[in-house]
């Protein structure tokens, strides 16, 4: 593996945007290259595949200087033109993120390959022997905005997994992607594998969106990842299956029976420990029986940290007499709030069967927990709630790859075909039958 030689300006790519270009061309040309490209990758080696990660990790720290030069011009103009300051900051590549994804594609590299796996095998009394192998999907659309890390994320597990991928980050992170792209390239010419197994859409007009989404000849799935706004266009006018979940209400549920200092600690982390993510706790139900002595407690550590409690009648007559607490009256919508902030529904239900059908109604099919020292109720809770992940006694922040043992993700869906929650590198894999025989003809 030559990684020190392999530069970052040294591999041109095949299919280059010019200004003037029509979009639809450009896009069509950067498809057919990922297509030809996918078959290679789905023929590639795991050592070879390995070896790219491992040498985009070193391009990645050799160059560190230069991503954050690049970076630095996106950042200015992304405070320039009056970005949010959440925003920028996803935007920063700092020595820490830049190390961060560096060590993720070594982590990737150190992950089982799923590609040509094979299992089920069973014996027919034909004589045949059937089973299923795991391959790649082939080529997969990535949409996101503002952090340039997940540049390197979905190109770590595009490469792991067999695939190729067109990215099209947002405007904000342009020159910041392009940096990060070019050393893509670079590990995988050095690696011995088609530079067009990872490609950045190079223009930042929107129309290059369109054509993305809408050439099934050439893109086998999206991936959307971004805010809700983005999300329901790209559902709304894709012609390509999209891997996606729009909002993240996830619920924590206080049973009647349980340990209370779990239960504080539990849902004090699910909703303050990060206010921003998909997986924080947005709507607290708690059982009518533990109502009076759970609410107080949780109130006061809200009341401390800020977090504003919307409330149904009865919770709030119980949070109201909390010193410093905000409450206020929640209304309709709120039960259905994805509000990734210091704020959080609260609502005290009379049972169990109240509080999963109320999860089942307004919830978004994300994250659910229930707190519980019943058995049988936290059986029946991650049986009956409709989620793509259901906890007992923990938090929903634990609703990640990397902490679900996948090594990292592309994204969380809340489809249920053809992959459900985090999605690793398995969810970027389909299933397809393998037959084994001896001569065997059908009777």
């Amino acid at each position: 593996m030559n990684t020190a030689s392999a530069s970052s300006a040294s591999v041109a790519t095949a299919v280059t945007w010019s200004e003037g270009q029509p979009v639809a061309d450009y896009m069509n040309a950067v498809g057919q290259a990922a297509r030809v490209a996918a078959t290679a990758m789905a023929a590639a080696s795991t050592a070879a595949r390995n070896n790219a990660l491992l040498a985009l990790a070193h391009q990645i720290r050799t160059h560190a200087g230069e991503l954050k030069a690049r970076n630095a011009s996106d950042v200015a103009n992304a405070e320039k033109n009056g970005l949010a300051a959440p925003m920028v900051d996803r935007l920063r590549l700092t020595d820490k993120v830049i190390e961060t994804m560096a060590e993720s594609c070594e982590q990737v590299a150190a992950l089982p390959d799923p590609v040509g796996e094979i299992t089920h095998m069973r014996r027919r009394p034909t004589g045949i022997s059937v089973g299923q192998m795991r391959v790649p999907i082939g080529v997969f659309g990535m949409i996101y905005e503002s952090r340039p890390n997940v540049t390197i994320e979905a190109a770590s597990l595009a490469i792991k997994s067999g695939n190729a991928c067109v990215l099209r980050g947002g405007s904000e992170a342009i020159h910041s992607n392009l940096a990060l792209w070019k050393l893509v390239q670079a590990a995988l010419a050095d690696a011995g594998l088609p530079h067009d197994a990872v490609q950045l859409v190079q223009t930042t007009d929107r129309a290059a969106v369109g054509q993305l989404i809408a050439m099934p000849q050439h893109v086998d799935v999206i991936i959307p990842r971004g805010g809700k706004g983005l999300i329901e266009r790209i559902s709304a006018e894709a012609r390509v299956p999209v891997i996606k979940h729009l909002d993240g209400n996830c619920h924590t549920y206080v049973d009647e029976q349980v340990d209370l200092a779990l239960a504080v600690k539990v849902t004090d982390n699910a909703k303050t420990q990060k206010y921003s993510p998909c997986n924080a706790t947005e709507s607290l139900l708690v059982h009518v029986a533990q109502a009076a002595a759970f609410l107080p407690l949780i109130g006061k550590v809200f009341a401390d940290k800020g977090v504003e409690m919307r409330c149904d009648a009865r919770a709030k007559a119980l949070l109201a007499e909390v010193p410093g607490a905000r409450v206020v009256d929640a209304t309709e919508q709120d039960w259905y709030e994805e509000y990734l902030a210091p704020v959080i529904a609260v609502k005290v239900v009379d049972s169990l069967d109240e509080a999963i059908a109320h999860i089942n109604k307004h919830g978004s099919h994300h994250t659910d927990a229930i707190l519980t020292t019943n058995h049988p109720n936290g059986m029946r809770f991650i049986r009956e709630v409709d989620s793509a992940s259901v906890m007992i006694n923990a938090s929903t922040r634990f609703a990640d790859g990397f902490e679900y043992g996948l090594g990292a993700e592309i994204g969380i869906s809340t489809d249920k075909f053809h992959a459900r929650g985090p999605v690793g590198l398995e969810g970027l894999t389909s299933l397809k039958f393998v037959v084994l025989g001896q001569g065997e003809v059908r009777n």
